[in-house]
């Protein structure tokens, strides 16, 4: 009697013990692992980050950045200037300081190890200096005018989208975010600054301060003209298709006839190649050999 108790005891444990894996398996694994993540100690290969490919030039610059002085208006200019050129990233304004210490000191390296200025030292130094110190502004102000050409030419562009989106039933919200979708590839800068409009209004900013937003980063005549036909007819309850329509159109005219005025500068600013370059070659060529035949015939009285 007391084996067969002990038999079924030992069953009924053994079942009962398959069926607490079989059904709470899933409970049990999560709790391990929540207790495996809390640990302290990691691993030697998960505290390894893959580097980005900008972090080995920040690593390098950034330390630099503390030997200048800096300004809370001067970092605020920096900051305006950076958002304009697209780089929102907050270390961005210490890898640019940094930058312009950095480079002089890389430059000034580079003439004492290659001997380039050997006999000229003073002045090769200066140079070095100064094209260092400037050559990181000079960069930051290229990308911007960059950036915002490339603006200027792709807004009629999106503009035309705008309308074709408005005038099929949707909303302004609605057909800027689909014309936000289409541009990325073909109007990259265009669809950055626009999402950055839609991000705000999602965030419960008011729909003119984004569109306003927008006109002081980019710092366009075009775009606050944009900004101001669009809160202008918001505010009065005109067509926003037809606005946006005007606009386009506009903007074309003012392209052409912007080409049209380089096209009839180009005869004016050929006139002072032609004089110092062509001209002179073509009098050498053409009155260069009767000046010769003249100087040989009124040779033979002057002997």
């Amino acid at each position: 009697m007391g084996l067969a108790l002990f038999t079924f005891l030992a069953i009924f444990i053994l079942c009962g013990s398959v069926g607490l894996l079989l059904f709470y398996r899933a409970a049990m694994m999560q709790r391990l692992s929540a207790v495996i993540a809390t640990r302290p100690e990691r691993s030697f290969l998960s505290r390894i980050k893959p580097n980005k490919p900008g972090d080995s030039i920040k690593a390098i610059v950034q330390p630099f950045e503390k030997m200048l002085p800096k300004s809370p208006k001067e970092v605020s200019v920096l900051q305006q200037r950076l958002i304009r050129a697209g780089l929102r990233d907050d270390g961005a304004v210490r890898v640019l300081r940094g930058a312009k210490v950095a480079v002089p000191v890389g430059l000034c390296l580079l003439l004492m190890t290659t001997g380039v200025a050997r006999g000229n030292e003073f002045f090769a130094y200066v140079l070095a200096i100064a094209l260092g110190y400037l050559g990181p502004d000079f960069w930051l102000g290229r990308r911007i005018k960059k950036r915002q050409l490339n603006v200027r030419l792709g807004l009629p562009e999106f503009l035309d989208l705008m309308v074709v989106c408005m005038e099929a039933g949707l909303s302004l919200d609605q057909a800027l975010m689909r014309s936000v979708e289409e541009l990325k590839m073909s109007q990259p800068e265009i669809s950055d600054e626009l999402s950055l409009v839609m991000l705000e209004q999602r965030a419960g900013r008011v729909r003119s301060e984004a569109w306003k937003n927008l006109a002081d980063r980019v710092d366009i005549d075009v775009i606050r003209t944009l900004v101001a036909s669009i809160n202008q007819a918001d505010q009065f309850g005109t067509s926003v298709a037809k606005t946006l329509r005007v606009h386009s159109d506009t903007l074309r005219v003012q392209r052409r006839q912007s080409v049209e005025e380089q096209a009839a500068k180009t005869a004016v600013k050929l006139v002072f190649p032609l004089v110092l370059f062509i001209f002179p070659s073509i009098f050498v060529v053409t009155v260069g050999p009767a000046i010769i035949v003249m100087a040989e015939s009124f040779a033979k009285y002057f002997k």
